[in-house]
């Protein structure tokens, strides 16, 4: 499985704390912060606040999951400047397009993504949707899900030094094949899309574990990169359950030792009684 090392995304800083009625002067471990620009042929695409890491597979997979690029071969060449606050990606295209329309994501960072997903109609309604909905015949057990959800945090390195990150994985059934860390949960899916472009591995068929919140923006990300089951710590929004539901994709939420909910498609959880 591909990680960091165990301190990557984090720094030190000095604080005081308090323990019992005691005060003590502390040096410890906070998550890194930083604006990233991402550019395209030299054209800004947008800037995002996020844990400098993978900042290349940051602004690939964000061009790909806003539906800006398609493949990895209209990738020529992705550098990270010199401060390590901006990306610039060079495509064979000349001219980017950006939509008209931009929408604030939700989540403290106020993203914010150029996708038409919120609005688009479902299947069957008339209009041809950007998006086909996904078909995959995997399938796994509560148990395996459990695994790899467990799996996840204990890969969080950052997280487990410094608290304050999002964790998303894409796994097997069996095991974790990658894992990102952020402050922003929408950055670990672009990183995973980005990490996917960037070393040619097909994220279609793999199981994405996050430990965010699934609103329909994340919901649309993991559509772009064909991911049939989408699982989480804690829990979806109304929007990403409807469209999760519309586009075929199984939802999973407040996955624990013992529970899980499993709000769309069931029939790729074994045992749900839909899986037959």
């Amino acid at each position: 499985m591909h990680n960091e090392t165990k301190l990557a995304g984090t720094g030190t800083t000095h604080y005081r704390l308090l323990t019992d009625g005691r005060w003590s002067s502390v040096t410890g471990m906070v998550v890194q912060e930083a604006l990233v620009s991402v550019f395209a042929n030299g054209q800004e695409i947008a800037s995002m606040m996020a844990t400098p890491q993978h900042q290349e597979c940051l602004a690939v997979g964000y061009l790909f999951t806003e539906g800006l690029i398609d493949t990895r071969a209209e990738i020529v060449h992705a550098s990270l400047a010199p401060n390590r606050t901006c990306v610039d990606v060079l495509l064979a295209k000349k001219q980017i397009t950006l939509p008209p329309r931009r929408v604030l994501t939700t989540g403290c960072g106020k993203g914010v993504t150029y996708a038409s997903y919120p609005a688009e109609s479902p299947p069957g309604t008339g209009d041809t949707p950007v998006i086909r909905p996904v078909t995959s015949d995997l399938r796994i057990t509560p148990d395996q899900l459990q695994s790899l959800v467990k799996a996840m945090q204990q890969a969080s390195h950052a997280y487990r030094h410094a608290g304050g990150v999002h964790a998303a994985a894409l796994a097997s059934p069996s095991e974790l094949v990658v894992i990102m860390e952020d402050i922003g949960r929408h950055n670990t899916f672009d990183k995973l899309a980005g990490y996917c472009l960037l070393n040619d591995l097909e994220p279609a068929g793999h199981i994405l574990l996050t430990t965010g919140r699934i609103s329909s923006e994340m919901v649309h990300k993991a559509l772009r990169m064909r991911l049939p089951i989408i699982a989480s710590l804690t829990s979806p929004t109304s929007l990403s359950v409807e469209r999760a539901e519309d586009w075929n994709l199984t939802l999973v939420g407040y996955v624990k030792p013992n529970r899980m909910r499993v709000y769309t498609h069931p029939e790729r959880i074994v045992g749900t009684g839909d899986d037959e």
